[in-house]
């Protein structure tokens, strides 16, 4: 992946479709199947943690308690019409369109699909044969709704191609972010691969990820808090992002003070992305050269001295 230097455009909800019927699963709820520990749905809504709205098309489930959840019309009409109905919930200016079943999507993608469509009507993440993942793009709300009107054939391909959409390429190797599950297999498969990750699983011992989930558990309970009202790859993702575009300092007071806007009623996720939003901007800020431009200031006095 290539960042454009200039950053992400404007803000962005987020659409997952989540309503197929999964006859290769056997007709399994696919979004909800877990993957190191975490269901396939709470993944992909993690790599779109920035969103100022999640839209779900498909039936309400409780791995993503923030999000809108929407039906399309008829149940299991297909991709097209479930864009149709999450699209109807949008109101940013972009949009990232993502399936419910990508485990090792992670917000860095979603980030470089942002940063490559600033400039066009979209951008769509490529696999490693060229081929485009139509269900792992970001696009221009309004190009969308221009490309819906009047649209009558069920194709993603047909509607999305002719928005002549930015290729993104990622990284391979064993987790690629367009690994999808769409049979037991792959689904097995996809669960191996993110327990043998000691960075990225979510079960109980395994790695960094490991010790951390045992200190959050150890410290809900102490505290007489409930695990499952955490989000923490919204919270780690929101650290980061601090840390990275703000100051490494700010990232803990960040991470508390979003839990003080939780604590008086407002969204966990909306609050997310509202200071994502200003971290992103924040050193473009009048005046400002931000921990990159002081970085190196302190680096260039060191040596005229």
């Amino acid at each position: 992946m290539t960042p454009d230097p200039t950053g992400p455009p404007g803000p962005f909800d987020a659409v997952i479709l989540a309503g197929g019927q999964a006859r290769r699963l056997g007709g399994a709820d696919k979004p909800a199947a877990a993957v190191g520990g975490r269901p396939l749905l709470a993944w992909v809504a993690g790599a779109a943690a920035g969103a100022r709205r999640l839209v779900v098309v498909g039936p309400p489930r409780d791995a993503v308690p923030d999000a809108v959840t929407v039906r399309e019309d008829p149940p299991g009409a297909g991709p097209v019409p479930a864009l149709r109905a999450g699209l109807a919930e949008v109101d940013a200016p972009w949009v990232v369109l993502l399936a419910a079943d990508l485990p090792f999507l992670r917000a860095r993608h979603v980030t470089a699909l942002r940063e490559a469509a600033r400039d066009a009507a979209g951008a769509v993440l490529l696999d490693d044969r060229g081929r485009e993942q139509w269900l792992a793009g970001c696009w221009r709300t309004a190009a969308l709704r221009a490309a819906l009107r009047g649209y009558t054939r069920s194709s993603l391909h047909g509607l999305l191609r002719p928005l002549e959409p930015v290729p993104v390429t990622a990284e391979a190797g064993e987790r690629p972010p367009w690994y999808d599950c769409d049979t037991p297999d792959t689904l097995a498969r996809a669960d191996l691969l993110a327990a043998a990750d000691p960075c990225d699983s979510g079960g109980p011992s395994r790695g960094r990820n490991g010790m951390l989930e045992d200190w959050i558990k150890a410290v809900c309970l102490e505290l007489g808090v409930a695990r499952d009202d955490l989000d923490r790859d919204l919270v780690l993702d929101l650290a980061r992002d601090v840390a990275h575009q703000v100051t490494r300092p700010g990232a803990p007071v960040t991470a508390y003070l979003l839990g003080l806007a939780v604590g008086k009623g407002i969204p966990a996720r909306d609050a997310a992305a509202r200071l994502t939003e200003m971290a992103e901007c924040w050193k473009d800020r009048p005046g400002a050269t931000g921990q990159a431009g002081a970085e190196q200031a302190v680096t260039e006095q060191a040596v005229i001295d």
